[in-house]
């Protein structure tokens, strides 16, 4: 499965990147700096003890999506190869993608007069025909490579032992919610990249299914305790009116 590894240590806010991303998937303007309609990915500024640190956001390409597992319709879609894809011929805009993602990636086109979903697509075709994501292949500092997960995830830990002092001692999405195909080395905490920290390492779609399956019984207990508390107070009522000599009334009423 192929993935990317960011090092935002080697990143130099060059924009290439986003450039070559814009041409290669035709869009109608050049990927920036914030989440914006039509922007498949974006390049951060972040001022701080380290100086000027540059970084990228995108779509994560989680192993088990989310997204995924919440459209309804099929439209977004895991490869093997690893791109997490999406069909706009068939989705239906529920957006109920942009609520599941725990990365806040996907955008919907809320101007459009035919609203879309906008989402990096991990350069689908290109990988599939053994090529390179356009990000990949224009950087010219390495801070975006491509290649084989468990490869990249080695590469990682090398560059770690290297230079401890220069990362995190962390390589962000290794595990968070089951994995993700992008990767991120990073010389500041990953909260101050906007990536959540806390994430569990079981995949969410598998959370969600176990909560899910407890809805038959939970629903099943509720309904003998209502009718547990349903006969209770009837018996209540039946009671106060033998001792007061009240004559029975049908159906338990008062």
């Amino acid at each position: 499965m192929r993935a990317l590894l960011l090092d935002v240590t080697r990143c130099a806010g060059c924009g290439a990147c986003l450039a070559a991303c814009a041409e290669a998937n035709e869009l109608p303007q050049a990927c920036g700096e914030g989440p914006a309609e039509g922007k498949f990915t974006v390049l951060r500024k972040l001022v701080g003890r380290r100086g000027e640190v540059y970084y990228r956001r995108l779509c994560m390409q989680c192993l088990d999506p989310a997204c995924v597992s919440v459209c309804p319709v099929g439209a977004l879609r895991k490869t093997p190869e690893g791109p997490v894809v999406y069909d706009p011929s068939i989705c239906m805009g529920c957006r109920y993608c942009l609520q599941a993602c725990p990365y806040d990636a996907p955008r919907y086109e809320w101007n459009s007069p035919a609203p879309r979903l906008s989402k990096c697509s991990f350069c689908a075709e290109r990988i599939r025909s053994g090529g390179l994501p356009a990000c990949a292949e224009v950087c010219p500092t390495g801070a975006t490579t491509c290649g084989e997960r468990e490869a990249l995830l080695a590469l990682a830990r090398a560059r770690l032992e290297a230079a401890p002092g220069s990362y995190v001692p962390r390589i962000y999405g290794e595990r968070e919610a089951g994995g993700t195909s992008v990767l991120y080395l990073s010389p500041v905490p990953f909260r101050l990249l906007g990536l959540p920290e806390n994430l569990p390492e079981e995949p969410l779609p598998r959370l969600t299914q176990r909560v899910l399956a407890q809805v038959p019984p939970l629903s099943g207990a509720a309904a003998l305790v209502m009718a547990g508390l349903w006969w209770l107070t009837n018996r209540r009522r039946e009671v106060q009116r033998a001792e007061r000599g009240d004559p029975a009334r049908p159906g338990g009423g008062r």
